[in-house]
C-alpha cells in the first residue's frame, strides 16, 4: 500500500527539483526524504526520482504518482472543507469568477441564488481561469466562472478527473473602434480591413489570437497600448490610441465613450465562458445551485448577444 505521507515528500521534490529544497520546505532534514522516497520505491517496485549533478528527475511512474498526489491532495482538502461546513452554523460557498463575467452574469445569478437560499454566506473572489482552477481545485473556492479562447477548457493535464468544466455560453468578440474611424458605420468588419490600424489590447490573452490571424491575413500587428481592463481599452481607442477587440459581455452595459463597437465578420472569433466544479461522490448543493442560477443568467444574456452595444 502507497503511504500518502510518501507521496507528498514524492510531489515535494517534483516542485522544487531537489532533495534538499523539499526536505526545506517541509521541514525535514534531506535523509528523512531520501528515506521516504526509498520506502517509496519499496513499496512500489520500481524507481521514482533520478538523483543527478543537474538535479532530480522524476521516473515515469514517478510522474504518475505526483499526479495521482495532487489528485488525493485535492480530495482529501475538499473532504476537509466539507466536514468544516457540516460543522458551521451557517453554511457558506465560496465562487471564484473574472472580472467582466462578474460583472455581467454573476449579480443576476447572485441574486436569484440570495433570495433561495438567504442562511448561505457568500464569498466572492476575483480570479483568471488560471488562479481561479487551482483554487476549486484545491478547495478555496467551491466553482469557478472562467473562460477560455481556442483549445480545451482551462482545466488541464492532471486535472480533468477531479475538475469539470460546465459550458455556459459562447460570448463573440467585436471590434471596437473611435467614432471618426472610417468603418465605424459599417454592420460588420472583416479584421484584415484593420491592418493599418494599431491596436490596444484589453486581455494579453487576445494578443495570441491577433498574432495568428494577422500572420494568416499577411500582415505585422502593431500594438499601441497593452491593459487589463476591457473598459480602460475602450476610452483609450476613444482618445485615438488605436482599435481593439472585446468580447460582447465585457461591452454589455458599459458607459458610454466615444467609441463604436462593430461586429467581426465569420468566422468570428470568441471566448468560451464556463463553470468549473469539482466532481465529487457527494456534490455541494449550493455550489449546483449556484451553477444553475449562472446558468439562467447566460442563457439571459445570450438572447441579449445580438443587439448593439
Amino acid at each position: 500500500m502507497i503511504d500518502v505521507q510518501r507521496l507528498r515528500v514524492l510531489r515535494a521534490v517534483a516542485e522544487h527539483g531537489s532533495f534538499n529544497k523539499a526536505a526545506g520546505a517541509l521541514l525535514l532534514t534531506p535523509s528523512a526524504v531520501s528515506q521516504h522516497i526509498a520506502a517509496l520505491e519499496r513499496a512500489l517496485g520500481h524507481p521514482v526520482a533520478v538523483r543527478s549533478t543537474r538535479g532530480v528527475t522524476l521516473t515515469e511512474p514517478g510522474r504518475l504518482l505526483v499526479e495521482a498526489a495532487e489528485t488525493i491532495t485535492a480530495e482529501l482538502d475538499q473532504v476537509r472543507r466539507a466536514i468544516d461546513r457540516l460543522t458551521q452554523e451557517r453554511p457558506r460557498l465560496t465562487v471564484a469568477t473574472f472580472t467582466s463575467g462578474g460583472r455581467h452574469l454573476l449579480p443576476a445569478a447572485l441574486t436569484r441564488f440570495v433570495q433561495a437560499h438567504p442562511e448561505v454566506e457568500l464569498t466572492v473572489l476575483e480570479s483568471e481561469p488560471e488562479d481561479a482552477v487551482p483554487m476549486v481545485r484545491g478547495g478555496a473556492a467551491d466553482l469557478a466562472l472562467a473562460y477560455h479562447f481556442d483549445g480545451p477548457p482551462p482545466v488541464g493535464p492532471g486535472v480533468r478527473r477531479d475538475l469539470g468544466w460546465q459550458p455556459l455560453m459562447e460570448d463573440p468578440l467585436w471590434v471596437v473602434l473611435p467614432r471618426g474611424h472610417r468603418l465605424a458605420g459599417r454592420s460588420s468588419v472583416d479584421l484584415g480591413e484593420l491592418s493599418a490600424d494599431r491596436w490596444v489590447l484589453g486581455c494579453l490573452k487576445t494578443e495570441a489570437f491577433l498574432r495568428r490571424y494577422a500572420e494568416l491575413a499577411g500582415f505585422d500587428l502593431r500594438v499601441g497600448a497593452s491593459t487589463t481592463d476591457y473598459f480602460f481599452a475602450r476610452t483609450l481607442v476613444a482618445a485615438g490610441v488605436g482599435v481593439s477587440l472585446v468580447p460582447r459581455v465585457a461591452l454589455a452595459g458599459a458607459p458610454e465613450t466615444e467609441s463604436v463597437a462593430v461586429p467581426v465578420e465569420p468566422p468570428r472569433p470568441a471566448r468560451h465562458i464556463g463553470l468549473v466544479l469539482p466532481r465529487r461522490r457527494r456534490a455541494n448543493p449550493w455550489a449546483e445551485a449556484l451553477a444553475d442560477a449562472l446558468t439562467a443568467a447566460a442563457t439571459a444574456a445570450t438572447t441579449r448577444i445580438g443587439a448593439r452595444p
